[in-house]
């Protein structure tokens, strides 16, 4: 059997470590963005200094499905380097980090083989972008800014 003076001392305990979570919120949501965003845009950054790797990689390696070989590289591409720019920025964050999970589980199923380590890496990579996409952005974003800027009677601030 519990006691209440032992839940109040727990909760006394408690209390301020949830208020410095609290505070550090926008700086870890932040700091998943910047990482998925630069796990995703030097994907892209190679699959450019080498165009005609990537469309042979995607034409003999990458099997996506539904897309001929060349418009998946396009595209794939330019997810990877388009969507973790609004990611970062926090614009339209959701759709970017909804986008870029599209991305991650296709490069995952349009593998024959995957490595258990560059799987793990993906996993990882999905749960963060899926805890954006649930989580949104955060108070460090220009969509919060926006929806700031949006609200009746409210003036935008740099607070």
């Amino acid at each position: 059997m519990t006691h209440p003076p032992l839940l109040q001392r727990i909760q006394s305990l408690w209390t301020p470590i949830a208020r410095l979570l609290d505070l550090m919120r926008p700086a870890a949501v932040l700091g998943a963005r910047l990482y998925v965003a630069q796990v995703f845009v030097l994907s892209g950054l190679t699959k450019l200094r080498d165009w005609d790797t990537t469309l042979l990689l995607f034409t003999e390696e990458y099997h996506v499905p539904l897309l001929p070989p060349a418009v998946a590289a396009v595209a794939g591409t330019a997810g990877e380097l388009a969507l973790p720019v609004l990611l970062t920025l926090g614009l339209a964050g959701r759709f970017a980090a909804l986008g870029l999970s599209v991305v991650n589980g296709v490069a995952v199923l349009s593998l024959a083989e995957i490595a258990p380590a560059a799987l793990q890496l993906h996993v990882t990579w999905g749960v963060l972008l899926g805890a954006l996409v649930f989580h949104g952005m955060d108070r460090w974003s220009l969509d919060h800014r926006l929806a700031l800027s949006r609200r009746p009677g409210s003036c935008l601030t740099a607070s």
